[in-house]
């Protein structure tokens, strides 16, 4: 059976929606140990699944099927496998996480359906050498009032 081969690890970016890793994520296909493998890079960015914000309720961005998401995520970026192999890669790495059947039937006939667009969309981000990798990692900036950071004297 087919496996992950790290753990997740992510932060929030500043919008909101998007994800960054924060170590490389891998999985790998068909069988464990298989020579066959996709390796998300450090610092890539991810939406997870991209459902629609009227749907969330019912399938949100993230849930069981996050890890198969990020996978998804980076293979349309990538394009080095067709659009068939990633959104089966996707099924696959969904059964793999014990995702419910009619939830992998509904994302997966999604990205089947309408995942054309996305395809498209990252096909001429990449033409135009657009990457999904931050720049550097994501910095939560909090200015403390003066009188927490001052140095208390000894008393």
């Amino acid at each position: 059976m087919s496996r992950f081969t790290e753990m997740l690890v992510v932060s929030p970016m500043a919008d909101g929606r998007t994800w960054y890793l924060r170590e490389k994520f891998g999985y790998d296909v068909g069988t464990e140990g298989s020579c066959d493998t996709v390796d998300v890079p450090e610092r890539f960015m991810t939406d997870f699944a991209s459902v629609p914000s009227l749907l969330w309720w019912w399938l949100p961005p993230w849930g069981r099927y996050g890890n198969a998401a990020v996978i998804h995520d980076f293979l349309y970026r990538d394009q080095k496998r067709t659009k068939k192999a990633a959104d089966d890669i996707f099924l696959e790495a969904m059964q793999v996480l014990e995702v419910s059947w009619f939830e992998q039937r509904a994302l997966y006939l999604a990205v089947r359906i309408f995942g054309r667009c996305a395809w498209n969309k990252r096909r001429r981000q990449k033409d135009k050498g657009l990457t999904m990798m931050a720049d550097r990692p994501p910095v939560k900036c909090v200015e403390l009032p003066s009188h927490i950071c001052s140095k208390h004297p000894k008393g």
